[in-house]
């Protein structure tokens, strides 16, 4: 008989696994919260257009990572590989841009991208994603920077790395382009076939090949930082003057230009070594042409994405608490089994965990079962009467009609 797995890519969130997952998507929305960011679910998938048209054709998400299929009715769609052009959509779709700028607003969920799998990359995997849209003040960029400083503090994950850029926009980067490309052509010899591909869609992204061999050659590229018109250098020295107050440190990284083709102005990434080399946990930057790609008026925004996945990987050895049960019931008789029904959904009702047995246990079995799940009251029914294991106390014994108040208050 054919044994079934999970799809190549995908992985299991087991019940042992859920209590760490849990608090940190907990401290991810209380960050959120906070700092005055609200939740927005997108679905699963998109027109495929939307996509293309944002992440640009030549991208490697476009052409080598995206999960598209068509539907029954003949229509393109795209699971999403990312969740920032589809809150952008629905900015647009629902017309938050008539309300007070910016839209602070964050989803988690999962996304997909047909990548090599591998420790901490997954072809489905989730993602914090925090998007500021409506305006180009350098200080919004700072704070989205710092919320996910401060997620990563609240975690304690503290051995990372903050890389940040400025690849400014419409107005200076043409100029920059035209640089970098007569500096390609007269290396090009030293590039590989990747990087005359990656040049091919965009010139800027020879800068994510990953050859180490190329990336030495381009260390002696031009940089988009000897470009930058005066308004793009004013924005980035205010955003790192904000990340100093805030007491962020960071690393410029003048090739860092990250994948897709909306990003303007600042890019950051933030980096961990818990994978086994340093790779990124976290990645986003300013997008002020994205909206007006999409249907909309000139509009700006940043935002960022951060895998769970990885996320955890750097929070290896902490533990959090096994979830298991308040209040736990023991009786050997099959009828008083009518007895403990309704006060499990009494106990339920006042906020407690609590549960019986359901496979046959004896009563030996079933007080294990219950120190199993670490039960803080063991409730050993005999007939209208229990006895009650307490952690910590004397046993102590009650009549049935008493013992939810005496336990719940």
């Amino acid at each position: 008989m054919t044994r079934f797995e999970a799809p190549r890519g995908t992985h299991d969130i087991l019940p042992t696994d859920q209590p760490l997952w849990k608090w940190v998507r907990g401290e991810m929305e209380e960050v959120c919260r906070l700092y005055g960011y609200r939740r927005i679910d997108t679905p699963g998938f998109e027109d495929t257009d939307l996509i293309v048209r944002t992440s640009g054709g030549g991208s490697d998400v476009v052409q080598k990572e995206t999960y598209t299929f068509q539907d029954r009715g003949g229509r393109s769609l795209t699971l999403r590989p990312e969740a920032t052009a589809p809150i952008c959509r629905a900015y647009l779709e629902h017309g938050l841009q008539r309300e007070p700028q910016p839209q602070k607003l964050y989803t988690l969920g999962p996304m997909w991208r047909y990548d090599r799998p591998q420790r901490g990359r997954y072809r489905e995997h989730w993602q914090l994603s925090v998007e500021a849209i409506g305006s180009d003040d350098p200080a919004i960029d700072a704070e989205v920077i710092q919320l996910y400083a401060e997620v990563l503090r609240r975690v304690g994950v503290t051995g990372y790395v903050l890389e940040l850029n400025s690849i400014g926009d419409s107005n200076c980067r043409p100029a920059y382009v035209e640089r970098l490309s007569a500096w390609l052509d007269e290396h090009d010899d030293e590039l590989d076939e990747e990087a005359r591909a990656k040049r091919r869609t965009t010139p800027l992204r020879v800068f994510d090949v990953k050859s180490e061999r190329v990336q030495a050659v381009l260390r002696d590229a031009p940089t988009i930082g000897e470009s930058l018109c005066d308004a793009c250098r004013a924005h980035f020295a205010a955003v790192r003057d904000l990340l100093a107050a805030y007491g962020i440190d960071y690393e410029l990284v003048p090739t860092l230009v990250r994948g897709l083709d909306y990003y303007t102005r600042t890019t950051f990434e933030f980096k961990d070594e818990a994978i086994g080399a340093k790779d990124t946990i976290c990645g986003g930057g300013r997008y002020d042409g994205l909206i007006e790609a999409i249907g909309g008026k000139p509009t700006p925004g940043i935002g960022f994405g951060a895998g769970i996945e990885r996320l955890l990987l750097s929070i290896s050895g902490d533990t959090r608490e096994a979830e298991g049960v308040d209040v736990f019931f023991v009786s050997e008789a099959a009828g008083d089994r009518a007895r403990i029904v309704p006060l499990l959904a009494e106990f339920r009702r006042r906020g407690l965990r609590a549960d019986m047995d359901y496979a046959a246990r004896s009563l030996k079995g079933q007080i294990t079962q219950a120190s199993r799940l670490g039960a803080g009251w063991t409730v050993i029914v005999d007939g209208a009467r229990a006895t009650v294991r307490e952690q910590g106390k004397d046993d102590w014994a009650t009549p049935l009609d008493g013992l939810v108040d005496r336990i719940a208050g």
